[in-house]
C-alpha cells in the first residue's frame, strides 16, 4: 500500500507527520494539485495553514510543487479553515488548507477546494490529484507542456479583517444586545479568529480559554465532539455566570454550543435552531441535514415552511447538494454548519453569531430557547471494531428486513418510534452506530440490542 493510499481519505488528506505526511509527499501533492487546477483553467491558488508545528515546512514543500508547475500562490498564512474558504470564494481561486482539524498533535493534512470554495473529494478530483502525486513519488513526474514553462510566484496576503466583515453580515448586530460569552478555542485557530469577531460587538463581554496558538495542544485535544474535551468549558460557563459557551475544534470550522447551565447542545439541536432562524429570513427555503441528524431537524424545517433534504455524511457531499438544490443552509450532527452565502462552506463563527443573535432576539436563556429542538434521545456515535463491515451490515439488514431501509450512506433502518444508521469507517475496520429513540431508556435498550447483534 502506497503512503497516499493511507492518507488520501474520502474528502481530505490526513496522516501522521514524517512517516506518512512529510515534505516529499507534500511536494508531490502540490504537483498533483497544480496539474488538477491547470486542467480546470486555473493558475492561482490560495494556501493557508493552522498552528501545527509541521505546517510551515509542509506548506513550503507544497508551494514548491505548485510554483514548479506554473501556478501562482497566494499565501494567507495562519488561518481557520473557514477563513481559507472565504479567501477561495472572495478571490475566486482554488485553495489548500493545511490542517488535521481535531486530530492529535502528531497529525497534519490538507483540505482542498476549487474556485469559489467548491469541494474537492474522492469523486470530484482527489483521485486525480492522488494519481499525479503518485507519479511524482515514483520518480516519473508529469511533463510540463512547453506553453506552460514558467515558474509560479508566491505572494502574501491578509484577509482576516475582510473575513470578519463578511461573518458579521450574517446577523443584525442589534439582535445580540448584551450577552456574556466564553469560548474554548483549545489552542487552535479559533484563538485567532474568534476574538477578532467578538471584539467588534459592543454588547458582548467575552473570555477566551486556551487562546494561545499551540499545535501540541497542551490543555486538551481540540476535538469538542468528545464530551471530555468540553469539561473545562462547561465548568467555566457555570462558574463565570456566562450566557453561552462555545467549543471550537482545531481549525475552527466546527463549534459546539453549551447553555448557561453548562449543558451542551448536540449538533442536531443546533442545526434545528439555526434552520428555524434561517427559514424566518428565507421563507420556503431548502435546508440540508445529513442522515445521522436527529429526526427533529426535518420536522422543524417542515414546521417552519421549508423543504428538508437528507444527505450523506461529509462536507464535500453536502456542499455539492447545496449547489445542486439551491439550499440556503445545511447542518451535520458533527457540528458543521453550511451557509449558501458563505460559498456553501461551513463556518463555526457564523453559526456562533447566529446562536447569539437568537438568544438576544428571543429574550430567552439558551436553556429555554433550545427546548423546542430537544425532542428525542440519541446514542451519539458508537464505534465497534469488526473484521468484515460489509458482512455485518448485510446481516443486520436481514435481521430488520420487516422495516423500511435505505443505503444512502451505510444502512439506515426506520423502526417507527426509533431508528438507526450503521456506517463503515472510510479508514479503519470500524462500524459507526447512530441511534435515536423517544426517550433515554428506550435509546439505551435499543443500543444494547444493536451492539449485541453487531458483535455476535
Amino acid at each position: 500500500m502506497s503512503v497516499l493510499d493511507q492518507i488520501v481519505k474520502a474528502y481530505d488528506i490526513r496522516g501522521t507527520v514524517h512517516d506518512e505526511l512529510n515534505a516529499d509527499v507534500a511536494h508531490a501533492l502540490g504537483v498533483g494539485f497544480a496539474a488538477f487546477v491547470r486542467s480546470h483553467q486555473a493558475d492561482r491558488v490560495v494556501v493557508a495553514r493552522d498552528m501545527r508545528p509541521s505546517g510551515p515546512g509542509l506548506v513550503e514543500a507544497f508551494t514548491r510543487g505548485l510554483t514548479q508547475y506554473g501556478v501562482d500562490v497566494v499565501d494567507i498564512g495562519l488561518a481557520s479553515t473557514d477563513l481559507m474558504y472565504y479567501a477561495s470564494g472572495r478571490l475566486d481561486i482554488p485553495g489548500a488548507m493545511f490542517t488535521a482539524s481535531h486530530n492529535p498533535a502528531g497529525y497534519n493534512g490538507v483540505k482542498l477546494c476549487m474556485s469559489g470554495a467548491r469541494p474537492v473529494g474522492a469523486d470530484s478530483g482527489l483521485a486525480d490529484i492522488k494519481a499525479t502525486a503518485q507519479l511524482v513519488l515514483d520518480g516519473t513526474p508529469p511533463a510540463i507542456p512547453e506553453s506552460d514553462l514558467r515558474t509560479g510566484t508566491r505572494t502574501e496576503m491578509s484577509l482576516l479583517d475582510e473575513f470578519v466583515d463578511h461573518v458579521l453580515t450574517f446577523i443584525d448586530v442589534a439582535d445580540i444586545g448584551t450577552i456574556k460569552v466564553v469560548a474554548d478555542t483549545a489552542n487552535g485557530m479559533g484563538g485567532l479568529v474568534v476574538p477578532a469577531v467578538l471584539e467588534r460587538l459592543d454588547g458582548v463581554e467575552y473570555e477566551i480559554m486556551y487562546p494561545e496558538l499551540d499545535g501540541t495542544f497542551p490543555n486538551h485535544p481540540a476535538d469538542p465532539l468528545q464530551p471530555a474535551n468540553q469539561r473545562d468549558l462547561r465548568a467555566r460557563v457555570v462558574a463565570g455566570g456566562f450566557d453561552l459557551g462555545l467549543a471550537f475544534d482545531g481549525d475552527a470550522d466546527r463549534v459546539f454550543v453549551v447553555d448557561e447551565h453548562g449543558v451542551g447542545l448536540s449538533g442536531s439541536t443546533t442545526t434545528a435552531l439555526l434552520a428555524a432562524a434561517t427559514l424566518r429570513q428565507h421563507p420556503g427555503a431548502t435546508v440540508l441535514h445529513n442522515l445521522i441528524c436527529s429526526r427533529t431537524v426535518p420536522e422543524v424545517v417542515t414546521e417552519h415552511g421549508g423543504t428538508p433534504i437528507r444527505t450523506r455524511v461529509g462536507h464535500s457531499y453536502i456542499k455539492q447538494v447545496m449547489a445542486e438544490t439551491g439550499a440556503v443552509f445545511g447542518g451535520e450532527h458533527s457540528a458543521h454548519y453550511y451557509f449558501a452565502r458563505n460559498f456553501n462552506a461551513d463556518s463555526g463563527l457564523i453559526a456562533s453569531l447566529m446562536v447569539m443573535a437568537e438568544i438576544g432576539r428571543s429574550g430567552l436563556p439558551l436553556s429555554k430557547l433550545r427546548e423546542p429542538f430537544d425532542r428525542y434521545s440519541t446514542s451519539g456515535e458508537i464505534n465497534t471494531q469488526v473484521d468484515d463491515a460489509a458482512a455485518v451490515i448485510s446481516r443486520i439488514s436481514g435481521e430488520f428486513s420487516d422495516f423500511p431501509q435505505d443505503d444512502l450512506d451505510g444502512l439506515t433502518v426506520d423502526c417507527g418510534d426509533w431508528w438507526f444508521n450503521l456506517r463503515p469507517s472510510n479508514t479503519e475496520p470500524l462500524l459507526r452506530l447512530n441511534l435515536e429513540a423517544a426517550d433515554r431508556d428506550a435509546c439505551d435498550h435499543r443500543v444494547a440490542e444493536l451492539l449485541a447483534l453487531i458483535t455476535t
